[in-house]
């Protein structure tokens, strides 16, 4: 199993979130979160004073999914994230070991 971590654009989300669906994968953590990369954020002015906006809002989406529909995965969110410009996010790829659905102790890839 794998675990694919997704940190992207807020306006990108519902692209993403279609292309997952239409890839197969159902399941998924979506997560309002804020960081900033190589765009280091921005200035601003309100009511006459400047300041600065270092922290910019992104969304991440966290799957657990089988080995063979990771990299189905992976493409769904390269081709409907990517806007080609700086901030379009990263994804993160992590063995999973052991997955254990709570409501009957099911086990390995059938939990998921």
């Amino acid at each position: 199993m794998q675990k694919i971590e997704a940190v992207i654009q807020p306006s990108r989300l519902d692209a993403v979130k279609d292309a997952l669906l239409e890839a197969g994968i159902e399941g998924m953590t979506i997560l309002e979160a804020r960081g900033h990369g190589r765009q280091k954020g921005h200035t601003e002015f309100y009511r006459g004073r400047e300041y600065t906006v270092d922290l910019l809002p992104k969304i991440k989406i966290e799957m657990v999914v089988r080995d063979e529909m990771a990299e189905k995965a992976v493409q769904a969110i390269l081709s409907s994230a990517r806007t080609g410009k700086i901030g379009d996010g990263k994804i993160f790829i992590s063995k999973i070991d052991d997955a254990i659905r709570i409501r009957n102790d099911e086990r390995g890839p059938s939990a998921l």
